[in-house]
């Protein structure tokens, strides 16, 4: 096949991406440049009581506490300045949460869908019930149930090297490596990616793979060829031989450099995802979980912004955010004390110059905020709730506004 040929089939291939949804509005069209954006979410805090309503006064040493925001290290019932010691440099401005409460996982969802942000790829780390891996699912169980809510898109992120883990600990055969990640992909493929809310493109549901310390080549090639499902696979920086391309992440000691690299290469490609982020400053080496990584710097936004040009610049169908909550790397896009709102008024202006009209105005951010504090407080009923979440669904922010007290 020759170059012109070649571009000429490529440019068909992506006017023919398909984002399953109920309706054919969110499908894409030849004649808007319009690419989907998705943040990557991590599923992973913990906290019980989910919240402070639920623990007695004098009574907040109660409060259980997940690893990520501890790491063995800081103390969260601790308050000093009105904040509570965690495992990062920044602060979230809903206070550090239970990533199984649905009623933040609404609010963040409703915050993405103001911005503009179109879903989540969700770090999954399986069904197994080993290490915190069955309590990731079932908080990630809890986020798919709100993607469904507010008319959202998923895509799953497999984090395959708890298989790997579940061999060291001696919880499965080295020799069963394969089947193991078949089976959990095709309980992906019958729960989640036959959904119409599940990002497929050329009919195929999207899968990506975290890193390289999982499965080998080989036997991620064994795997795509037992799964139920075909898939679109898509593995981490380059496309391994098996895969149909690749997706981008922040690699710290090489910065805003890696993406224009990652630009370059994936010209060849058919199928990438660019990466966007605002930095990379991790909490490591405080927590003394490691040394740490090189930092990316802020640079006020100027990072963020940069990698948004780089990664549009390549016309891709799918952009990563990555992330909006790893607070333990610094790379959150999620409110914060330091940062408040900043990148999510940007990408807001941004999405609204890309010509997507069911973005909200820079006043429809503070709605989430509003109804997770109407919501713990116990202003907000849970039909009032839903009433919101509906309004917020179909893009009608006015009329959800309207019900919050």
């Amino acid at each position: 096949m020759n170059a012109v040929l070649t571009k000429f089939v490529a440019l068909v291939f992506v006017l023919f991406v398909t984002v399953a949804c109920p309706a054919d509005s969110h499908a894409q069209s030849s004649d808007v440049v319009r690419p989907l954006v998705l943040a990557h979410y991590m599923p992973w805090y913990q906290r019980q009581p989910a919240d402070d309503v639920a623990v007695p006064q004098n009574a907040q040493a109660k409060i259980q506490w997940g690893w990520h925001w501890t790491m063995n290290h800081f103390d969260p019932n601790q308050q000093v300045n009105g904040r509570r010691p965690i495992a990062s440099h920044y602060y979230p401005s809903i206070e550090p949460y239970d990533s199984a409460d649905q009623d933040v996982l609404a609010s963040q969802l409703m915050l993405m869908k103001v911005a503009g942000i179109d879903g989540v790829i969700v770090d999954w780390y399986g069904l197994s019930d080993y290490r915190d891996y069955g309590q990731l699912h079932r908080s990630t169980m809890a986020l798919v149930e709100q993607v469904k809510r507010l008319d959202m898109r998923l895509v799953i992120c497999y984090e395959d090297q708890t298989v790997k883990a579940l061999v060291d600990g001696k919880r499965l055969p080295a020799d069963q490596m394969v089947q193991h990640a078949v089976k959990e992909i095709d309980w992906l493929a019958k729960h989640w990616m036959s959904q119409p809310y599940y990002v497929k493109h050329q009919g195929k549901p999207v899968l990506l793979s975290f890193g390289y310390a999982g499965l080998s080549n080989q036997q991620w090639q064994q795997c795509l060829d037992q799964v139920s499902t075909k898939l679109v696979y898509l593995s981490e920086h380059h496309p391994r031989p098996c895969a149909s391309g690749a997706y981008d992440w922040p690699i710290p000691d090489q910065g805003v450099s890696a993406a224009e690299r990652f630009s370059k290469q994936s010209r060849e490609w058919s199928l990438a995802m660019p990466v966007v982020f605002p930095r990379f400053v991790d909490i490591y080496a405080q927590a003394k979980v490691s040394p740490g990584y090189a930092e990316i710097p802020d640079q006020q936004g100027q990072t963020f912004r940069q990698l948004w040009k780089i990664a549009m610049e390549s016309k891709p169908l799918m952009v990563q955010i990555a992330t909006w909550n790893d607070w333990g790397e610094g790379t959150q896009i999620e409110p914060s004390r330091e940062f408040e709102m900043r990148d999510l008024k940007w990408i807001q202006q941004a999405r609204h110059q890309q010509g997507q009209g069911s973005v909200g105005q820079v006043s429809d951010l503070s709605l989430p905020i509003r109804y997770l504090a109407g919501r713990r407080s116990g202003a907000i009923s849970d039909a009032v709730a839903n009433l919101i979440v509906d309004h917020v669904a179909k893009g009608d922010f006015k009329q959800a506004a309207r019900h919050l007290p």
